[in-house]
């Protein structure tokens, strides 16, 4: 008994049935060499993260303060507070500081306790901002603030500015980047293995850290001298990690 051919088959039956499996073998050939590839590619990988840091002199000064006062009715305090507070907003503005922005606005009841009763003897409002000025003339300008009104002197920190930090980031991931390649090379030099390609990049961080704030006083304690205001240097640091193939 012979089998049937199949429809549109040029090979007798017997014939195709021999043909199968020798096409079946000759496309395994070429599937598993390449299957074996890819999986060489996935697997023989070697991940290394490099670190870049740079350092650059702070020419800004980020100052906070605020105006801060106690009364008896919430009402007009607020109003005595918002009056005092436009009357700084208004210096710095003449001022021509950066960045100027409220950032917080509070009123809150002052207790007192007698014979474990609690009962409220007035308000305390506060309003603060934060700006940027030259970090040369923040001394002065604390002071000349005060008299405008200011009662307190929250904080202060030092920054770069904004064109400097962003060539101090690029800067820091070139190096980031040169220090991982490094290590790759060390590696492979040591167990003798030849590096093919970067099959992934990965940037982890190219930021500045907030900087500190340093300086909390009342403001009344410094108004009568002049504050000496000195910068110092802040840090810019990126994280690259490269995944290498070999």
């Amino acid at each position: 008994m012979t089998r049937a051919a199949l429809p549109g088959s040029q090979f007798p039956s017997g014939n195709l049935w021999k043909i199968l499996p020798l096409a079946l073998l000759v496309c395994a050939t070429f599937v598993l060499p390449a299957l074996a590839q890819e999986k060489d590619k996935l697997w023989r990988t070697l991940s290394v993260s490099g670190r870049g840091v740079e350092t650059i002199p702070t020419t800004l000064a980020q100052v906070s303060l605020g105006v801060e006062i106690q009364g008896k009715t919430a009402q007009e305090l607020q109003q005595e507070a918002a009056r005092r507070s436009s009357a700084v907003v208004a210096f710095l503005k003449s001022q021509n500081v950066e960045k100027l922005q409220t950032t917080g606005i509070r009123l809150n009841p002052v207790y007192s306790y007698t014979n474990n009763v609690q009962r409220i003897t007035g308000y305390a409002a506060n309003n603060t901002v934060s700006f940027r000025i030259p970090t040369e003339k923040a001394g002065t300008l604390l002071d000349d603030a005060v008299k405008a009104g200011a009662t307190q002197i929250n904080g202060i920190s030092f920054v770069a500015n904004d064109e400097a930090i962003a060539a101090a980031q690029k800067q820091a991931l070139k190096e980031a980047t040169q220090d991982a390649q490094q290590q790759a090379d060390a590696v492979f030099s040591a167990l003798g293995f030849k590096s093919k390609e970067i099959v992934s990049i990965q940037v982890n961080n190219a930021t500045a850290p907030p900087p500190p704030m340093f300086l909390r006083a009342e403001a009344a304690k410094v108004a009568d001298t002049s504050t000496p205001v000195i910068g110092g240097e802040q840090e810019v640091e990126a994280s690259v990690t490269l995944q290498i193939s070999y």
